[in-house]
């Protein structure tokens, strides 16, 4: 099990933080948010330690990365492995395109659903609790979707398989909210940012590989058993990060204290609603993609998987570039350049296809779309969770709901769009440019960049 020795003692009535001291014994900090200084033998040279993951050392942090990224990668894993595999369910089935789309969107908006349900409980009743109940829900509906005879059990075994991968993505930018604040957080949540960016696009990849050696039943039953594996190794590996006397601080007791302390802030609504719109037209591309890419531009599942996995390239670029910049400049004027970008290069898209340029005219501009969403996210959490470390879980929940939530309403349009003429590039880019143009104006007309302050040490 992880040692949580090396975490600094909090006293669970009070709040307050003990740190042991060499020659005073111990010095005791009274402290709301985990924030503690050490003084030792001598305060002029003693360590300023500002938040509790302060004082974890690199391999066990590494250890943290490790898991929670895995926790983290477990929603888009779910929602984004089968991908592949949408025309061979279209053939078994026997039904439309749009139907197909559309477990994809009950699979999401279960996600956004349980995150809702996920985030203000751990911030009420810890971090454990709800990450082992609702992803033990996961490995159940994992099973039922790789059984479902019909059409409809496998929709609603989506919906429930959206539910159960919720607790892993909110909890873990909890945990790490918990344990680290300002430009640590950055870096901390930038990995986190790797993962859920990265993950969208490498899971079509992984399942295109798994359709070589078996049905698309068999997607589910890996599923399964990466929720199992997800399970036991939290309930071995993560300790409870978030001490009683956090879970009642004054402004913070209540469900709707804590909606309420988010959705007064003017900068959550507007970064709220960029991750939205940078989500939707993400998810707008991987709902249509499979379609565009081999019904279009015949590829084969292995090609299509490896499409995949150069853009997840541009993402990687993406959120550890912006890890460095934002840390330097802010995450507010890494989003004033990434969102410009993401209108550019949804627009060259539409363009070079009407132009007739082919396959590279839509592959070149949708590499530059997917390095700018990696740019985007980690800022939309640093500019999130670190105004709200009361509330991280529910701050948490609502950003992943409404990524997850908006994108499910708003992917399944290119399918709706194309229903005549059928999808082509031009369809896929419109949904992508509405949703940037939407994020470009809530970052200068809501977040006002130049209103936001500077991230502290």
């Amino acid at each position: 099990m992880l040692d949580t020795d090396s975490l600094p003692a909090q006293n669970p009535s009070t709040g307050s933080v003990r740190i042991p001291s060499p020659s005073t014994g111990s010095v005791r900090v009274p402290s709301s948010t985990g924030a503690i200084r050490t003084l030792g033998p001598d305060p002029a040279t003693a360590p300023i330690m500002l938040h509790p993951g302060d004082s974890i050392p690199t391999r066990r942090r590494v250890l943290y990365i490790i898991l929670l990224g895995a926790l983290t990668a477990l929603g888009p894993f779910t929602i984004d492995l089968y991908l592949p595999a949408f025309p061979v369910l279209e053939a078994d089935f026997d039904t439309t395109a749009a139907m197909i789309q559309l477990t994809l969107t009950g699979t999401m908006i279960g996600f956004a659903l349980g995150q809702l349900i996920v985030g203000p409980l751990s911030d009420k009743v810890g971090r454990r609790i709800p990450l082992l109940s609702v992803t033990a829900l996961h490995v159940l509906a994992s099973v039922a979707a790789a059984l479902a005879p019909t059409l409809e059990l496998l929709s609603v075994a989506r919906v429930l398989q959206g539910a159960g991968a919720a607790a892993g993505g909110v909890v873990a930018a909890a945990i790490v909210r918990d344990l680290f604040g300002g430009r640590r957080l950055v870096v901390m949540l930038s990995r986190l940012a790797l993962v859920s960016g990265v993950a969208p696009v490498m899971a079509p990849l992984v399942g295109s590989a798994l359709l070589l050696v078996m049905p698309w039943r068999g997607v589910f039953v890996v599923l399964a058993v990466y929720g199992f594996v997800m399970l036991v190794s939290a309930t071995i590996f993560l300790p409870e990060t978030l001490p009683p006397a956090r879970r009642s601080d004054r402004g913070s007791t209540t469900v709707w204290q804590r909606y309420r302390s988010v959705f007064s802030d003017r900068v959550f609504i507007g970064v709220l609603v960029i991750g939205g719109m940078t989500f939707s037209g993400l998810f707008s591309y991987l709902s249509s993609s499979s379609f565009l890419f081999q019904l279009d531009y015949g590829f084969d599942p292995q090609q299509y998987g490896l499409l995949f996995a150069a853009n997840s390239f541009g993402v990687v670029v993406g959120v550890q570039a912006a890890s460095r910049l934002a840390a330097r400049f802010g995450p507010q004027w890494v989003m004033a350049w990434s969102t410009a970008v993401l209108v550019l290069a949804a627009s060259a898209i539409i363009v070079f296809d009407q132009l007739g340029f082919g396959l590279w005219g839509t592959v070149v501009p949708l590499f530059v779309f997917m390095t700018a969403c990696g740019f985007t996210f980690p800022c939309v959490q640093v500019l999130a969770l670190d105004r709200h470390g009361k509330a991280a879980g529910t701050a948490q929940s609502i950003i992943g709901a409404t990524n997850f939530g908006v994108a499910g309403i708003i992917s399944p349009l290119v399918g709706w769009i194309a229903r005549d003429a059928g999808i082509t590039a031009t369809t896929m880019a419109s949904v992508m440019v509405a949703c940037a143009i939407v994020g470009v104006l809530a970052l200068w007309f809501i977040v006002r960049p130049r209103t936001v302050g500077m991230l502290t040490p």
